[in-house]
């Protein structure tokens, strides 16, 4: 059986009934509630705050893989610790002592990420890959959903999974943007663990089963695989 995940982006919910959504997303197929932290500075977007995030992981029952796109994102780590964060994802490009903020993240208890932008090469993650549990491909320029997928994403994800097996990591890979279900079968023989979907997902007549089908299609891409 695949040990693909599916996190569907709350980003794409229907904000005014998010409640409505984050139990869809606990009643179906997918894995973990994707939470995109967006500050305007580093990304050309604001998205939502603490309190939101308070509000959805009251209502998850599945865990929070949280994604920083902030500047100095160490000044949160705590809070969303507190807040119920079981995986944080920051970015390379904005921390300047990359190690001591993945090393930040464990202390509080969350598994650590780290988050590339589509012009960011995998291998400048060779110094830190054991280090971090999830390394993150943005397959869009991060700030907002619904963009389409960049394809040299499959490259990436291929080279950074040689990175991990050469050093002997336990790193998965995480791909974020764009994701459907014409793509997530290549992502998976490229050597991704976990997809993001958002718009893919939430813009459908019947979220629940297309999270279902999605689920299913990778399935039947590992088991045929194997």
């Amino acid at each position: 059986m695949s040990k693909t995940k599916i996190a569907p982006s709350l980003l794409a919910a229907d904000f005014g009934n998010l409640q409505r959504d984050i139990e869809m997303v606990n009643k179906s197929d997918a894995d973990w509630h994707h939470i995109d932290i967006m500050d305007g500075v580093f990304v050309p977007n604001i998205s939502y705050g603490m309190p939101v995030v308070k509000t959805i992981a009251e209502h998850a029952t599945k865990p929070l893989d949280v994604h920083l796109m902030i500047v100095d994102p160490d000044r949160y780590i705590k809070t969303f610790a507190e807040l119920g964060a079981t995986h944080l994802t920051v970015h390379y490009e904005a921390c300047t002592h990359l190690h001591r903020t993945i090393q930040a993240i464990k202390a509080e208890g969350m598994k650590a990420g780290v988050a590339l932008n589509p012009h960011t090469n995998v291998n400048l993650l060779k110094n830190v890959i054991k280090d971090i549990d999830i390394a993150l491909i943005m397959s869009v320029n991060p700030g907002f959903g619904g963009q389409s997928f960049i394809e040299n994403t499959y490259e990436k994800v291929y080279n950074l999974k040689e990175l991990i097996k050469e050093s002997d990591a336990s790193t998965l890979i995480e791909v974020d943007g764009g994701v459907n279900s014409k793509n997530a079968k290549a992502l998976i023989k490229a050597g991704a663990d976990i997809l993001v979907a958002g718009s893919f997902i939430f813009k459908t007549e019947d979220p629940i089963k297309t999270i279902q089908e999605l689920k299913k299609s990778t399935d039947r891409w590992s088991i045929f695989e194997l």
